[in-house]
């Protein structure tokens, strides 16, 4: 998330109360999870074993919970909570806007678009030309909608991250301040759930269609032209290359990607980075033919353990 204009270090200090190493005027122009940070943003850690992944990445500016040599070119902001200060700093650069109507006023819709009843469009949402929006779907604040798009009822697109931090007395919510951008050409079918970005966009490639009751998890990237069937469910921040096909029931896991051109076969569960151009099946996921052998051999132990006790 960039914000609406540059800040200093020192005003971001005063905006959560902590002290800070680097220079007064030193530029901070936004905030982001560190798979996403660009030169400028702020990023936290508030764990000693991801400490070098922050002070190493493209960030500039490090809310940390310890006093560390800071590297040069950058600054540090030191919080004894920094989970609690990102979340002070998404609420103060972009706080919840209540809707007061189903549609609102400030959302832009395009040329030819049908927007069936009952459908809940938030604040400063976008849609293009064309699209065909179903009964009772939702589109959540900052929605930005491409032309040609089909989206089926019921499903959900902007809802909060599956993000927490476990605390003793319960589980503390990161605040989703990110969005969905949905490109050209896409179908989204009945029952789905996409949830927005944490700090940036969830995004669904041009072409791509989703079958019923897919979730979609913060952050998460698809390429182009992917086919996803249905009751899949997909982590945060997972990369998906173009072309690729999901069938029925597949489960991704957080911060892994598929390569272009992978097809997996139904109920597989993704724990690792595959590779594009492969089928895959099972959990753990394997390629689909070594899999099936290795199946195939298993139903053999019977008869051969019969055999053994033969002779």
């Amino acid at each position: 998330m960039k914000f609406p204009t540059t800040y200093t270090l020192k005003q971001i200090s005063e905006i959560l109360g902590v002290s800070y190493v680097g220079a007064d005027n030193f530029p901070v122009t936004g905030m982001n999870e560190i798979h996403v940070v660009e030169n400028g943003d702020i990023v936290f850690v508030d764990h000693p074993k991801y400490y070098d992944k922050a002070l190493n990445c493209a960030a500039t500016t490090v809310l940390i919970n310890k006093k560390v040599e800071c590297p040069e070119g950058k600054s540090l902001l030191i919080s004894e909570d920094p989970f609690s200060d990102f979340n002070k700093l998404s609420q103060f650069f972009k706080p919840f806007e209540r809707s007061v109507e189903t549609i609102s006023k400030s959302a832009v819709i395009g040329e030819n678009t049908i927007i069936q009843p009952n459908v809940f469009i938030g604040n400063n949402v976008k849609i293009g030309a064309n699209c065909l929006i179903h009964a009772n779907a939702a589109l959540y604040d900052g929605c930005i909608i491409g032309d040609n798009v089909i989206i089926q009822s019921g499903s959900i697109l902007g809802s909060d991250a599956f993000y927490f931090k476990n605390r003793p007395e319960g589980f503390d919510k990161l605040k989703s301040c990110g969005n969905v951008v949905i490109e050209d050409n896409v179908e989204i079918g009945a029952g789905c759930t996409i949830d927005k970005g944490v700090t940036g966009s969830t995004i669904i490639g041009m072409g791509t269609k989703l079958d019923n009751q897919v979730q979609v998890g913060h952050d998460t990237v698809i390429g182009k032209k992917c086919l996803i069937a249905a009751q899949c469910g997909i982590a945060g921040c997972v990369v998906i290359e173009d072309e690729v096909t999901l069938w029925g029931q597949v489960g991704v896991t957080s911060a892994i990607k598929i390569g272009k051109g992978a097809v997996v076969l139904a109920q597989t569960g993704i724990s690792k980075s595959i590779a594009g151009g492969k089928t895959y099946f099972g959990s753990p996921v394997e390629e689909a033919r070594k899999k099936l052998k290795q199946m195939a051999d298993v139903k053999k132990i019977p008869s051969i353990l019969e055999k053994l006790k033969q002779q």
